[in-house]
């Protein structure tokens, strides 16, 4: 696979992996260097692990094993009849990863990706190594757009089990889009496997979470900030805000907005190999210490 970062970008085929009492979801893995650290990218609300990451891939692999799965819900992840949950999701990868046997990861959350990747820390600390944070807050609440997410999930079409497809179909062929333009076309369908009533809950718990009381915690976990300067749906100034809350976080500032992981690959991915190997080595400083 190609480590090119421009134009269209190939990402491994993947498979189904059964997660023992969870269900299944689809994984798409590369392994790198012998022996390299395992990266576990953790895509945001209404996207794949193909559209989030793909031009990522190649670029990552030439330094990590990397890891990367459908989220609940979402294109070919864990279908269940129980309500989304970010914490569900971070179980998810906590229990992929022992059915892979590695025992810690760099765990790299875009967006919805970045609760989902702190959760993950906190309920299962010892899995994670190190965290790289991008385009994604300590809170998700205030924001008009926000509520709008906030209300694509509550009411009584959700009690109903009745999605609010047109918003929600909106938003997400408004992702696809986007991704499209980017040169990355061989996912085109991904999107029309969501699950839409877990689709529109989750929109409901992005806007619940609050990590902002427990934030300060990950001082205990070397931890890396991507910020998007010119983001219209998660604002610059609270991915600044989350970088600041975290004692000793290193910050990284990309121009774009809050697609830029694919549409402007060649500023973003840079950033994420260098966060990834910035964390990677203060990990293994720690241990070494």
């Amino acid at each position: 696979m190609s480590g090119h970062v421009g134009g269209a970008t190939r990402v491994p085929s993947g498979r189904f992996v059964d997660l023992p009492g969870r269900g299944r979801t689809f994984v798409r893995e590369h392994p790198g260097p012998r022996g390299a650290p395992t990266v576990v990218l953790l895509h945001g609300w209404a996207t794949t692990a193909a559209m989030n990451w793909s031009p990522s891939f190649g670029p990552l692999s030439e330094r990590f094993r990397v890891i990367a799965l459908d989220h609940r819900g979402h294109g070919r992840g864990v279908r269940s009849a129980a309500p989304f949950r970010l914490e569900h999701c971070a179980d998810d990868v906590a229990v992929l990863l022992g059915e892979f046997g590695i025992s810690q990861c760099i765990a790299v959350g875009y967006s919805m990706g970045g609760p989902i990747a702190k959760l993950l820390w906190r309920q299962h600390p010892g899995v994670v190594a190190g965290l790289v944070l991008c385009a994604t807050s300590a809170t998700f609440r205030g924001t008009p757009r926000e509520w709008v997410l906030s209300g694509l999930a509550t009411g009584g079409s959700l009690l109903a089990a009745t999605p609010p497809f047109q918003p929600v179909l909106s938003a997400a062929t408004t992702a696809l889009r986007r991704w499209r333009s980017a040169g990355l076309p061989s996912c085109g369908g991904e999107v029309f496997g969501h699950d839409w009533t877990r689709i529109a809950e989750a929109g409901r718990e992005i806007c619940r979470f609050d990590s902002r009381p427990w934030v300060h915690e990950l001082a205990a976990v070397p931890t890396a900030v991507i910020a998007t300067t010119a983001d219209d749906i998660v604002p610059p100034h609270r991915q600044l805000a989350l970088a600041a809350a975290i004692p000793n976080a290193t910050l990284r500032r990309i121009e774009g907005g809050h697609a830029v992981c694919t549409t402007n690959p060649r500023r973003f991915v840079p950033a994420l190999v260098d966060a990834c190997a910035e964390v990677a080595q203060r990990a293994s400083a720690d241990v070494a210490a």
